[in-house]
């Protein structure tokens, strides 16, 4: 829990790690490149490249092979991460959207959730956000989804 505590102070405060990604660039890319069908068909994170796309509402989604396309085409909502790609932990304890590390992720009940994993700021003291997760699980989805509606509309300050 103080680990908890101590990621929100400091990714609250005063900003976060340069190696975490916004959900979806400045460039319209959503996950930094990375092919939303392949955390569900191989567990892992696989990048896609901008000749295999698809775009849905303004946001590109790149793939790594025309059948993850094609999937991803028939059903998008089957495969888009929970809370708009935002930290599922930090959605859930903060009631904020923190940004993420796209190859930290978890699927559990078929849904996405991605994770901020990298350097704390100030003390750049390494800090996975799947790591207290995982041992609350149940909970914090609950906590999240409960809290999504209301911070889904809210901008993040991006420092």
């Amino acid at each position: 829990m103080k680990r908890i505590l101590f990621f929100f102070l400091l990714t609250t405060s005063f900003g976060i790690s340069s190696a975490q990604i916004e959900p979806v660039g400045k460039d319209k890319v959503a996950l930094g490149g990375y092919d939303v069908v392949s955390y569900f068909k191989s567990n892992k994170a696989i990048k896609g490249t901008p000749e295999i796309s698809k775009v849905l509402d303004g946001v590109s989604y790149y793939f790594s092979s025309p059948g993850n396309r094609d999937l991803f085409s028939r059903d998008p909502k089957l495969y888009l991460p929970q809370y708009d790609g935002y930290c599922a932990l930090a959605i859930a304890t903060q009631k904020k959207k923190v940004t993420i590390n796209p190859t930290c992720f978890k699927i559990t009940d078929g849904k996405l959730y991605l994770f901020f994993n990298g350097s704390l700021p100030l003390v750049r003291e390494k800090f996975n956000s799947l790591e207290p997760w995982v041992k609350d699980e149940a909970n914090l989805i609950r906590t999240a989804d409960t809290n999504w509606p209301k911070v889904k509309g809210v901008k993040r300050l991006v420092k």
